[in-house]
């Protein structure tokens, strides 16, 4: 009588062991489910886009790398390596942007550029600051940090400034630097 109890102890436990790691590899596998890689869905050693709008070029952008993490619930698209971008007016005058770093945002179309960013103008303005958003729906440019910008009437500091990327309207902030003026009166 002692030795079927005994089988049926160990077909009990050989049962209950099974199913304890039947169970874990299964909570294994719904825990993989829920996780999703954090995995660009394209990644390019060299990229060289050119934006257009009805066949005429409206950007070029020439990076060293880039990541495209479209696949996310958060699209964005990564320069890890800086980016040296070209944009066109509607009169094919440039803009010449750098930045050591940037990251664009596809559902509110903001580019953070991040790093020795340096925005030259056709008509010889420089803007100079570690960072700067753009926003390209409005094609404005905007930061609150520090800054340089030079321009023919002279060269100005400050912290925070928002533009357009003609540099045709400038609103900046706690500026302080040397201009030139042809008023007698300042």
């Amino acid at each position: 009588m002692n030795l079927p109890k005994r089988y049926s102890l160990i077909v009990v436990t050989v049962f209950a062991v099974t199913l304890f790691f039947g169970c874990e590899s299964n909570f294994k596998e719904v825990q993989k489910i829920n996780f999703s890689e954090f995995v660009p869905a394209t990644d390019a050693d060299t990229a060289n886009i050119k934006y257009t709008d009805s066949g005429r070029i409206t950007g070029v952008l020439i990076a060293r790398k880039m990541l495209d993490y479209s696949n996310l619930d958060f699209p964005f698209t990564e320069f890890p390596k800086g980016i040296d971008v070209t944009l066109y007016d509607k009169k094919q005058k440039r803009t010449f942007i750098k930045a050591n770093y940037a990251i664009s945002y596809k559902s509110t179309q903001v580019i953070d550029l991040i790093g020795k960013v340096k925005i030259t103008s056709e008509a010889g303005q420089i803007l100079e600051t570690e960072q700067l958003y753009f926003d390209q729906k409005n094609e404005w440019f905007y930061t609150e940090r520090k800054f340089k910008l030079t321009d023919t009437k002279g060269v100005s500091f400050g912290q925070g400034i928002d533009f357009s990327k003609d540099f045709k309207v400038i609103h900046s902030q706690r500026v302080n630097g040397e201009f030139e003026s042809s008023d007698e009166k300042l």
